[in-house]
């Protein structure tokens, strides 16, 4: 009973995940402070898990989220591009993503490396969010909501601890730089 209401608190969760991150993105018409490299890193990372899960045949419901966190990742890309003057780089991404995502599923010994290397691209995308806000001293636009919510699915999933505790790091980092106004301008 109790994994099944962390189960489905996590899809709930998941599926709302980054639509605070997209409403502060599109209100504040800006995506400073937000890292592209970060966000493309979490959708590779989100890529691998789900074709790993559909390869192998797992049920649906063991990987029923990431479809739903692999839109929302995609929209807010497409934000944070258009919003940094870089919505021309969408295009290349995206062959760039296609041809790499059937690559994926050329060999099992393909996927099961990229799945072995899933956390670490992982915990290298919540890196790259962090040097995006040591960079520009500015946390304005990154959701602080997004953030917790990261932390609460992926402290539900042992597997994620890892994620989880950079999750935390990355929301501290916000809130340091909230409290001492601290920006580069």
């Amino acid at each position: 009973m109790l994994l099944m209401l962390a189960n489905t608190s996590t899809l709930l969760v998941c599926s709302v995940l980054k639509v605070p991150q997209i409403i502060t993105v599109i209100s504040a018409k800006t995506a400073r402070g937000l890292s592209v490299r970060s966000l493309l890193l979490e959708l590779i990372g989100f890529s691998i898990f789900l074709t790993y899960q559909t390869y192998y045949g797992y049920p649906l419901t063991t990987y029923l989220e990431y479809p739903v966190l692999i839109l929302q990742d995609v929209i807010l890309l497409m934000c944070v591009l258009f919003y940094n003057g870089n919505i021309g780089t969408a295009l290349p991404y995206t062959i760039l993503f296609i041809i790499g995502w059937r690559l994926l599923t050329i060999h099992k010994l393909v996927i099961d490396l990229a799945m072995s290397l899933s956390i670490c691209i992982g915990a290298l995308s919540k890196y790259a969010q962090l040097q995006s806000l040591w960079k520009t001293h500015d946390s304005e636009q990154v959701s602080a909501l997004t953030w917790s919510l990261g932390i609460y699915t992926v402290c539900v999933l042992i597997r994620y601890t890892v994620i989880g505790v950079l999750n935390m790091w990355v929301l501290t980092t916000i809130m340091y730089y909230r409290k001492t106004g601290k920006r580069r301008e």
